[in-house]
């Protein structure tokens, strides 16, 4: 069959898809306390007749995943929104506006979240058409760094028996009803530094009499860079930065330690796991020439974002069919990092991003920012894409 009726489907879900997205705009919750949430989405799903039901990953009440099955053999395909806001004070004037004082939708997981279930509720519609099945994977918790849902979900089982998933992000540095995609690295990983040089304090007058770990500091800071410019392929994209410097209490004393902190981001995972060595030589060495010492804690955070090429080939040409060739475009690497990467370490997968930007509805600003707001105009969209890309992605051998 034709994916054809799959946009029919979700353009007569527009109003019911505008309407959960600002149910969820209007009750954010943030990370690992998307309780109210989950327990709305699993009804949801109950009442569309999926299987498997599960809510609760990571200890916690939150999270859902659940299963489609098909009336025909296939395999197991994965789609994946997320659910969780920012600890941020919403300034937009709407009906729907965050209820709740500092919390706020403002990065699309209300929109995520609302196109999820619209691809459910789609596919649930054609279940005597469908090959295999179809793993809806609501996660809490993509803000919460080292602490994401996504390792959490795959612990437990998220992805047993998955042979490939597929996700989406609104995107307000595309124009509304367009899609942006790429093989490859799609967006960058994410991974924070903490350096603390241990020197000796003493008197701002008397140098010599102490170990200066501030100018050790200063040292490090600028070698640091080398790294990107002198060690890296220059067709590498790495950014080493630093966000942090601590030292001192007053002028005229020679303070005993210095901490600075930063972030890498990459898009290889060759290079990134070379990132953490490489910063630890640079500042075991300087250290020890200015007769400092260093203590270097490195800790990862979110993978690279890799999209593999046949799955992505189904997704692209899912969005082909929904918006036409003319409104897909192949995107740069995003710097921005995601927790979906981890799901792409473990089984083939496809990430794109659906454009909402309009100026003339006030969708144009950036993630995070505390006037972000979706175009619902673009959610039938959205879920007819990952209806149509599971739909396809079952038709097929993965």
């Amino acid at each position: 069959m034709t994916v054809s009726p799959i946009m029919e489907k979700a353009a007569s879900l527009s109003g019911k898809l505008t309407e959960l997205r600002r149910k969820f705009h209007a009750n954010p919750e943030l990370p690992w306390q998307e309780k109210e949430t989950s327990l709305f989405v699993e009804k949801y799903l109950r009442d569309l007749g999926l299987e498997n039901i599960r809510r609760g990953f990571g200890g916690t009440e939150c999270g859902v995943a659940a299963d489609l099955r098909g009336a025909k053999p296939g395999p197991c395909v994965a789609l994946r929104g997320d659910m969780d806001a920012l600890p941020l004070e919403e300034e937009n004037d709407l009906p729907y506006r965050s209820t709740r004082p500092g919390v706020m939708h403002a990065c699309g997981h209300d929109a995520h979240t609302a196109i999820l279930l619209g691809a459910a509720e789609i596919l649930a519609s054609m279940k005597d058409e469908l090959s295999g099945t179809v793993r809806f994977l609501f996660q809490p918790a993509e803000e919460a760094g080292y602490n994401s849902g996504a390792p959490k979900m795959i612990e437990e089982g998220a992805l047993d028996g998955v042979d490939a998933v597929g996700g989406l992000h609104v995107w307000s540095l595309l124009p509304a009803g367009t899609l942006g995609c790429r093989v490859g690295p799609v967006m960058a990983s994410a991974d924070i530094w903490d350096l603390k040089i241990q020197g000796k304090g003493g008197h701002g007058a008397m140098p010599h009499k102490a170990v200066d770990p501030t100018v050790t500091a200063a040292t490090v800071i600028s070698t640091l860079q080398t790294v990107v410019s002198r060690e890296m392929d220059p067709q590498e994209t790495v950014v080493l930065s630093v966000g942090k410097m601590e030292a001192g209490t007053a002028v005229n004393i020679i303070p005993d330690t210095a901490r600075v902190a930063g972030n890498v981001r990459t898009t290889s995972r060759e290079v990134r796991a070379q990132m953490e060595g490489i910063m630890k030589r640079v500042a075991d060495g300087i250290c020890a020439a200015m007769r400092c010492t260093a203590e270097l804690t490195y800790t990862p955070i979110y993978p690279v974002t890799v999209n593999d090429p046949e799955v992505t080939a189904v997704m692209r040409s899912a969005a082909v069919e929904m918006l036409g060739e003319e409104n897909i475009e192949e995107v740069p690497v995003a710097m921005g990092s995601e927790d979906f990467s981890y799901y792409g370490e473990k089984v083939p997968a496809a990430y794109v991003f659906l454009g909402i930007a309009d100026e003339t509805k006030g969708t144009g600003n950036q993630h995070h920012n505390p006037r972000f707001n979706v175009n619902d105009d673009v959610l039938p969209s959205g879920a007819a894409i990952l209806a149509a890309f599971a739909f396809r992605m079952n038709e097929r051998s993965v």
